[in-house]
């Protein structure tokens, strides 16, 4: 049995699954940022998006990671949206 799991890689899943979910707990810590703090930023990024398209609220996803740095290729706190858009509204001006 074990050595089915080997081969499919189901073991080695939730090894992945639990370093990628400490390395956002860390990026957190480091980047000083609380889930308060991402949802104010959530109800911003909705208000301000609302005004220019529908959008699907419910499967919006907005993270923190880490990405290099282009100058230098430093790891720094990036903030990551997922933002699924529904429609465009007919905005004139």
């Amino acid at each position: 049995m074990d050595f089915f799991k080997f081969f499919m890689g189901e073991s080695k899943k939730s090894k992945n699954v639990a370093k990628e979910r400490l390395k956002l707990v860390l990026v957190h810590d480091r980047a000083d940022c609380s889930q308060d703090f991402l949802d104010a930023i959530k109800g911003d990024l909705i208000r301000v998006i609302s005004d220019y398209m529908v959008i699907d609220e419910n499967e919006l996803d907005i993270r923190m990671t880490r990405t290099k740095r282009d100058t230098d290729d430093a790891m720094v706190p990036a903030l990551v949206a997922n933002i699924p858009i529904k429609q465009m509204k007919d905005r004139k001006r």
